[in-house]
């Protein structure tokens, strides 16, 4: 099922995200986690791959195994990094042979090591190229693309950001992702902005439980996301207990979760980082355990 129809379902909808492992162990605790969140009857999985496409071969495989398990729809990750036009089209042949029915289309972080995004002859320099590839030579693909609710960390401005992504809304795509954040009223303004301007696609908060402060206190500093005033001092005074951090962490992600809903999202994107159980924890706290 492709994004557009996804959406156009009734309620919102919910979507995790995981990315390949690196050992065989990581794998099968991977797939258990995706097994315990389809008690929240998914809209779709998500399946990225590390910077510089360093697990871009395995993405398609777990997206594959994820369809087979559970006839759940799935979105890979793809991006123009380290990838000429034929070598993209090669991918994409494979993920339609596969059956994979939407694609997120991302320009990509510099492989490590680099400072700075640079294509390689041959190759895509910008996402709105990535989902024009996309659209006119693979019409059959559901497209994503990202948003940032606090101006992506290489904009020169926001409205250099918000022109960025209404070209690759033009271009084709079906639906925007956020990346995380902790304050609603980011996102809010945000979609505000993105109506202003004429972005009329579903645009889907993408939530990160804290679940170990420093992992996303480092994760926020890359991205240029900020983590609130009041949020950062309970975590930091619960820096010698994890579980009380974590407590924190999973209240303040479902009065988000909460607040979203309230507002009419059309759905939230979690970055579960292949673990279930804080995620779990938010949506069985607001009753949204389908299960039962």
């Amino acid at each position: 099922m492709r994004l557009s129809s996804i959406f156009n379902t009734a309620g919102p909808v919910l979507s995790f995200e995981v990315y390949p492992p690196r050992t065989e162990a990581g794998y099968q605790s991977m797939y258990a986690s995706v097994d315990r969140l389809m008690a929240f009857r998914p809209g779709f999985f998500s399946c990225t791959y590390g910077a510089g496409g360093s697990t871009q071969g395995p993405t398609l495989d777990i997206c594959t195994e994820i369809m087979q398990r559970h006839q759940v729809p799935v979105m890979a990750h793809l991006t123009c990094v380290g990838s000429t036009v034929a070598e993209l089209e090669a991918w994409l042949d494979q993920a339609r042979s596969r059956g994979v029915p939407n694609i997120m289309a991302l320009r990509g972080d510099p492989p490590q090591g680099q400072e700075q995004f640079s294509k390689v002859e041959g190759g895509l320099g910008y996402a709105n190229e990535l989902v024009e590839l996309i659209r006119s030579r693979y019409s059959n693909f559901g497209i994503g693309v990202g948003g940032y609710p606090e101006v992506h960390q290489e904009a020169p401005s926001p409205e250099t950001d918000l022109a960025n992504l209404k070209r690759k809304v033009d271009a084709g795509a079906d639906a925007i992702v956020t990346q995380l954040f902790y304050e609603n009223g980011d996102f809010f303004r945000f979609r505000d902005q993105c109506h202003r301007a004429g972005i009329n696609v579903p645009i889907v908060p993408g939530l990160l439980p804290i679940v170990n402060f420093p992992q996303v206190r480092r994760i926020t500093s890359l991205c240029k996301a900020r983590i609130p005033a009041e949020l950062h001092a309970q975590l930091e005074a619960s820096k010698e207990n994890p579980e009380a951090a974590a407590t924190i962490g999973v209240e303040h992600a479902a009065r988000q979760v909460e607040g979203l809903l309230a507002a009419g999202v059309p759905g939230i994107h979690f970055y579960v980082l292949n673990q279930s159980e804080a995620t779990r924890q938010v949506l069985s706290s607001l009753g949204m355990d389908k299960t039962a």
